[in-house]
């Protein structure tokens, strides 16, 4: 099995690299932004770098299944499924920022086997497979110790992903204890959290291609997922997360996120 995982990281490699090509060349080009229904926007970038890869996927695995933000869902029970973001983080795309990154993932029988997140203008890439060490640009990383949220820096995509009300209230709470915030980050900042430099994330809304590619590169540096129940992460989950460097970072923002869980 471990020849065959590490043909298929090969093979992953192979497809953020078909993804970056079109993403260099369409970074700070002029584009036409669309809105979709859930009014997020998508550019051209985005559909060409996921249909790109879609075609290595069925050339080279045609028994794979697929899902992807762009283009949905293909064979979800086959017991290799490929999971695409072709660009996490549209927004900083569009603005010119590179702060956005390309998700791939493979699930083996509904599981994370591997994930990689690419930030193909920084030439930055994170890599996970599942029992292994994380990686940061061939070197292994791990997640830092921090005592508390009074020391720790806070990532997130925004305040307005919390619903006005508890949510948001609680959001605003735990980024009044931390020592720092930084947002807009996407999956960079879950990128930074496995590398050492973030010590906490706390979201919700996610859909499954947005945290299952992450989920092995997370794990492998040594951080703590959950969700704001404190139940494992996984397929099946409600977007929900609470993700961080140290375990006593974790219980302190779970302790406030929890009682809003259902």
């Amino acid at each position: 099995m471990a020849d065959a995982v590490q043909e298929l990281l090969a093979f992953g490699h192979r497809l953020a690299d078909a993804a970056a090509e079109v993403q260099r060349h369409w970074f700070r080009a002029e584009l036409t932004i669309e809105s979709k229904l859930d009014e997020s926007p998508v550019t051209i970038a985005d559909r060409q770098a996921e249909l790109r890869m879609r075609e290595l996927i069925e050339a080279q695995y045609p028994g794979h299944g697929i899902l992807g933000e762009e283009y949905g869902q293909q064979d979800l029970g086959a017991e290799f499924v490929w999971v695409l973001d072709p660009i996490d983080g549209t927004k900083s795309f569009i603005c010119g920022r590179p702060q956005f990154g390309t998700l791939i993932g493979l699930l083996h029988r509904g599981q994370p086997l591997l994930g990689l997140i690419d930030q193909s203008i920084l030439r930055e890439r994170w890599v996970g497979v599942s029992g292994s060490p994380a990686m940061f640009n061939g070197r292994t990383i791990r997640t830092r110790p921090c005592p508390g949220l009074e020391r720790a820096v806070l990532a997130s995509y925004s305040r307005r992903m919390f619903a006005p009300g508890p949510e948001r209230e609680a959001f605003d709470a735990l980024e009044a204890k931390v020592y720092l915030s930084q947002f807009n980050t996407d999956c960079y900042g879950y990128g930074l959290l496995a590398a050492g430099f973030v010590d906490l994330v706390v979201e919700q809304g996610l859909q499954p291609y947005d945290y299952l590619p992450i989920l092995p590169i997370l794990a492998g540096a040594g951080a703590i997922v959950s969700d704001w129940k404190g139940r494992p992460v996984g397929l099946g989950s409600a977007g929900r997360v609470i993700v961080a460097g140290d375990p006593r970072v974790h219980a302190e923002a779970l302790a406030m996120f929890e009682p809003l869980s259902d």
